[in-house]
């Protein structure tokens, strides 16, 4: 359980911040950015969540909490001593992303097939959703890049590898189910 009576502790002030673990770190390093990246994408979804109704809302929910798990997962090195912890960190499961997957599946049924790359824009749901598929392939960059340094849940990598498809197959829904969408026409302003 999460309490939070202060909000400044003052610990941070000289440029670390502490792990899951209780490792004290550099707030530039990768690690950090890596989880402090998927912290960005959760407020974006959080803006995305003012167009979003019915049931895209209620799945942008899920994927709210779906990024606190994967941030307390990321903040948590040392995989390998897991069950040397006091507490079992939580860590992102392969049913996160079949969920996404399946979710994708369902949306994309009612698309017509992409026949020009589709450019960010048509309603401001789908825009802010392109924000969205952006923001969580950067987290999954620094995701891969951190699991070639240290350890890193493959599920979470996994899952924001779904989470950037997702969110793109969600945009064209949000465009009246691609019938709004902004289509790339290449070499138009030549």
């Amino acid at each position: 359980m999460v309490v939070l009576n202060k909000i400044y502790t003052r610990t941070g002030d000289g440029g670390d911040t502490a792990l899951g673990n209780g490792e004290r770190i550099a707030k530039h390093a990768l690690r950090v950015s890596a989880y402090g990246t998927s912290d960005e994408l959760n407020s974006f979804v959080g803006v995305a969540r003012l167009h979003a109704e019915g049931e895209l809302d209620t799945a942008l929910s899920r994927i709210q909490n779906d990024l606190f798990d994967l941030g307390a997962d990321l903040c948590r090195p040392d995989i390998d001593k897991d069950a040397e912890a006091e507490y079992p960190p939580l860590r992102m499961v392969d049913s996160q992303v079949s969920r996404l997957e399946s979710e994708i599946d369902a949306m994309n049924a009612d698309l017509n097939p992409l026949r020009s790359f589709v450019l960010p824009g048509g309603t401001p749901l789908a825009a802010q959703l392109h924000v969205c598929r952006t923001v969580s392939r950067r987290a999954e960059r620094l995701a891969v890049e951190l699991s070639s340094a240290e350890e890193v849940n493959p599920a979470a990598v996994r899952y924001l590898n779904r989470l950037s498809d997702w969110f793109f197959v969600a945009s064209r829904a949000a465009n009246d189910n691609g019938a709004g969408d902004v289509l790339w026409v290449p070499g138009a302003n030549r």
